[in-house]
């Protein structure tokens, strides 16, 4: 085992960042994250380790969704919306700027929400966007939006990071430095190890925490080490549960278990034979112990879930007895399909729980005569191949945003699935403004997708956070990908 003291790692090329050498201050703050971001600008990448960094810091949205789900005015103060669901009238702010000091009115939303709607746009939500009849902007804090179609849920899907609004001149740059009107902006990035964002001083009110300094730790062994030592302030959906009685035990830290909208799920390319078939994709939901998933993934933080859906949302209904874990079926059902010696590939992201899941998954697979080859891959790599190219059979991930039951009838997604009957359902359901009547549309639109298979729906993660004791303002639930920097302060 090699000891290396300071010096030595000094002079090994090996430094710690300065900041961390040296107290900080009770206005700084590091953040530990598990993935870095492949650019910063949640408007054409799809990443959500881009909102973790960006999202209600750097760059807003109209509207903001609060740890409670709940959607509260940002950088529109108020709104109206129409009988028919089709007509949203948002007042803004009067008064803002972006970081560069171009104003922020109407013109801005206006360019944005058209620059996500663009054919060429890789905006991940390009279709709620293209969904607009109209933008008009009576004067420079009005904004008209005119729906194609009535969206219920317009409102929190403003508050997403796909919605942020971009300032024109320099939107093609926010990949490496955005330009927002948050209350931070953009520092420095130390590509492979950390990101540094300040307070803005013209932001329209004070913050308490003035520098932040986000580090990336991707292994769950390196981010219980850096907690412990105190160089991460706090961790937000950290992979320490194997050591959490012992921060539980620390008078140093506080920790924090958050309920989730995330979905993990094994998702599936329906383009590739025999993949296509569903009685295949039942026998890989059947041959898969969910329970023992969730322990070997999730260390035992998660609830099993059966569709695209999850626990808490409205209008869940628990579809896990759909296909339940039955490894004789699992075999009955190959053998019905004409399927023998099986082999399949699955790529696995670099986080904890795919490459931790991945192990188990390709034993109880084998159970049932179907032979796993595991690729562990990069982000990028995922973002670019799977995400992007659709060059995969099988990937284990993790689906964090709420109210994405519509990937499903996305023309072009990437797990390829089409299925008339369950895209006529998704656009009852965006016409159904009413709760009352759209709770039997969701819950008919979870049994459908479970029925297919359309995905092995395994759990609802539960996020845990590690912090110092001192610090408050930590969000309690999650339900959207985001570190609300401004809500922060040290007690």
């Amino acid at each position: 085992m090699l000891h290396l003291n300071r010096r030595a790692t000094l002079a090994l090329g090996l430094a710690w960042p300065l900041p961390l050498l040296a107290q900080r201050g009770r206005d700084a703050l590091v953040i530990g994250l598990t993935l870095e971001p492949p650019g910063l600008d949640p408007t054409v990448g799809a990443a959500s380790a881009i909102a973790e960094v960006v999202l209600y810091n750097l760059l807003e949205t109209l509207t903001k969704i609060g740890p409670d789900g709940q959607v509260r005015p940002l950088l529109a103060q108020s709104w109206e919306v129409s009988e028919d669901q089709r007509t949203y009238t948002f007042k803004l702010r009067r008064g803002l700027k972006f970081h560069n000091g171009e104003p922020f009115n109407a013109a801005a939303v206006k360019y944005s929400f058209e620059r996500a709607a663009a054919e060429k746009s890789t905006n991940k939500d390009r279709r709620l966007f293209a969904g607009l009849a109209a933008i008009a902007t009576p004067d420079e804090a009005t904004v008209q939006l005119t729906l194609k179609m009535p969206e219920p849920d317009l409102l929190f899907l403003l508050g997403q990071a796909s919605a942020c609004i971009v300032e024109p001149k320099s939107a093609a740059g926010n990949a490496q430095a955005p330009v927002g009107t948050g209350p931070y902006r953009f520092e420095a990035w130390s590509r492979g190890a950390s990101l540094t964002l300040l307070a803005w001083p013209g932001y329209r009110a004070p913050v308490a925490i003035k520098r932040v300094q986000f580090r990336f730790i991707s292994e769950p062994a390196a981010q219980v080490a850096a907690l412990l030592a105190g160089d991460i302030d706090a961790f937000p959906r950290v992979a320490v549960a194997r050591s959490l009685a012992q921060f539980k035990g620390d008078a140093r830290f506080q920790v924090l278990t958050s309920g989730s909208r995330a979905k993990t799920l094994i998702a599936i390319n329906h383009q590739r034979k025999p993949l296509d078939d569903v009685r295949v994709r039942r026998a890989l939901a059947a041959a898969i112990d969910r329970k023992a998933v969730i322990a070997a993934a999730a260390d035992g933080f998660g609830v099993p879930i059966g569709s695209h859906y999850v626990p808490g949302a409205p209008g869940y209904v628990d579809t896990t007895a759909v296909n339940p874990y039955d490894p004789a079926r699992a075999r009955a059902l190959l053998k019905e399909a004409g399927v023998a010696g099986l082999n399949l590939t699955m790529k696995l992201p670099p986080v904890p729980y795919a490459r931790q899941g991945g192990e188990l998954i390709k034993a109880q697979l084998a159970q049932v005569g179907i032979q796993l080859k595991l690729e562990n891959i990069e982000w990028a790599q995922w973002m670019a191949s799977v995400y992007g190219q659709r060059n995969y059979e099988l990937t284990l991930i993790s689906h964090v945003e709420p109210l994405d039951l519509g990937n499903y009838a996305k023309p072009g997604y990437y797990w390829g699935y089409q299925n008339a009957e369950f895209s006529k359902l998704f656009e009852r359901l965006r016409e159904t403004p009413r709760e009352a009547e759209r709770l039997p549309l969701l819950a008919e639109a979870q049994r459908l997708l479970a029925l297919d298979a359309a995905a092995v729906y395994l759990y609802q993660p539960q996020w845990l956070t590690v912090a110092k004791k001192g610090l408050k303002g930590l969000w309690a639930d999650m339900p959207i990908f985001a570190n609300d920097l401004s809500a922060l302060s040290w007690s």
